[in-house]
């Protein structure tokens, strides 16, 4: 009876109309949240995200299901509110995103203190639930859990690529743009309220405006929004190495505020990798690429993705791998172990490579890139950059150059005690010493 009494005291102390956001995942999970949250505020909901007031009567989980290591952290945040719930420290718990969207039915029947599952594309109902309209004048509008000075912008929903590993299309649908009047309003509607930096995102960027104009359209959306005043820096993600649009090299020449900054993944270069992989191109056609973007435009910071212990990979396969990083330089470089995902196309492989070995492979990739890195870093000392300043962390101010996106890029460090900056502010910076992964430097009158 006690406990009972005591129960219903702690959930009468909840605020029933404030709602806790949880984000796991990636950029695109961080702009559909925002998205959320900003259709809850105008539904005069009190609004957080990742809240640690403990005081919040909803909890909505957006969920990441691309990876086994992606998929275990959304069930571990799952189970761990739905454990709150059970002890009556939250009312209502809602899960969205990409692992409900893929697995609905069979979290639905494991985890029963769930009160509702979304997919990805779900908004309207997920609202609808939760007693709220929604505002179709609110699209573009939406609470950035980034700094105010860079969003992400998502131009495209969707792939429609084949490629063997993946499981974006069974969780995000088919490939659709975003009509490109709307993008220049969302986009002015960013750079009046502060904002500086575009990261676009999509799942596959090159693709943008084969459904909606039946012709690649990423050129012109990019020249469309760099004509929005305010917006300084506009830094494309995530583009697709078959069928690659070259006028978008030319408009990165032709405007300053265009990043001269490609995230392109490529996955892997042995020609039998790429071709189970079903990735449409060749160890050829990939280094052509690469030396006809740097070719075009001169400068240009080239990020890429590789996946090490896909199924067959050999050991011939990584050191092939190994040999094109080693000579190809890229500017910035990021590498996953292959996960083994049901309903992909790989999934009827045999996922033969161990997992120490996939992790060894990664690591072996990393450090060549490493000494890449510390190389063309030190390459930079004595070089003036501008630079963008995204927060202050213990005695340094920290920024980026045109050549790194945030998070998993690069990073500009100026001491505190000596140089002063504002936050969200570009500042021309003297660079003094390097690292492998970070440069230091001094603010320039």
């Amino acid at each position: 009876m006690l406990h009972n009494k005591f129960h219903q005291l702690k959930t009468r102390t909840l605020k029933k109309n404030k709602v806790n956001v949880v984000t796991l995942g990636c950029s695109k999970n961080i702009y559909d949240s925002e998205v959320l949250m900003g259709q809850l505020m105008a539904n005069r909901f009190e609004v957080e995200h990742e809240s640690a007031q403990n005081d919040s009567g909803i909890v909505i989980i957006n969920t990441c299901g691309f990876i086994e290591n992606a998929k275990q952290e959304s069930i571990d945040t799952i189970l761990r509110f739905a454990k709150a719930k059970q002890n009556g420290q939250i009312e209502k718990l809602y899960v969205t995103g990409c692992l409900s969207e893929r697995y609905k039915p069979e979290l639905e029947k494991d985890i029963p203190e769930v009160d509702a599952f979304f997919g990805t594309r779900d908004l309207p109902r997920l609202l609808k639930t939760l007693k709220a309209d929604y505002k179709h004048e609110l699209v573009g509008e939406r609470i950035l859990t980034t700094p105010l000075h860079y969003a992400y912008f998502k131009i495209s929903e969707g792939c429609d690529r084949p490629c063997s590993f993946c499981a974006i299309p069974l969780m995000r649908g088919k490939h659709q743009s975003v009509p490109m009047e709307e993008l220049v309003l969302r986009a002015g509607k960013l750079a009046k309220s502060g904002t500086k930096e575009l990261l676009l995102i999509a799942q596959d960027s090159t693709y943008y405006g084969l459904d909606l104009y039946k012709e690649r359209r990423l050129a012109e959306v990019l020249r469309r929004l760099s004509d929005v005043e305010g917006i300084d820096w506009i830094r494309l993600h995530y583009a697709f190495p078959s069928g690659f649009p070259d006028d978008v090299l030319d408009v990165m020449n032709e405007r300053s505020n265009i990043c001269k900054y490609l995230d392109m993944p490529l996955q892997h270069i042995s020609d039998q990798m790429l071709k189970s992989m079903k990735r449409g191109t060749t160890k050829a056609k990939t280094i052509a690429l690469v030396n006809k973007i740097r070719e075009k435009v001169p400068g240009i910071a080239l990020r890429t993705t590789l996946i090490t212990g896909y199924p067959g990979e050999t050991r011939k396969d990584h050191e092939e791998m190994l040999e094109w990083v080693e000579e190809t330089k890229f500017e910035r470089l990021g590498c996953f172990t292959y996960s083994h995902e049901e309903n992909t196309s790989a999934f009827k492989l045999v996922d033969d490579v161990p997992a120490p070995v996939k992790q060894e492979r990664a690591e072996a990739v990393m450090n060549v890139q490493q000494g890449i890195s510390r190389t063309l870093n030190h390459q930079k000392i004595g070089k003036l950059y501008k630079v963008l300043f995204d927060r202050k962390e213990g005695s340094y101010f920290v920024g980026r150059t045109e050549s790194d996106s945030p998070e998993v890029d690069n990073e500009v460090l100026v001491n505190s005690t000596e140089n002063y900056v504002r936050i969200g502010d570009f500042a021309n910076v003297k660079i003094t010493g390097a690292e492998e992964f970070d440069l230091l430097g001094e603010l320039v009158p």
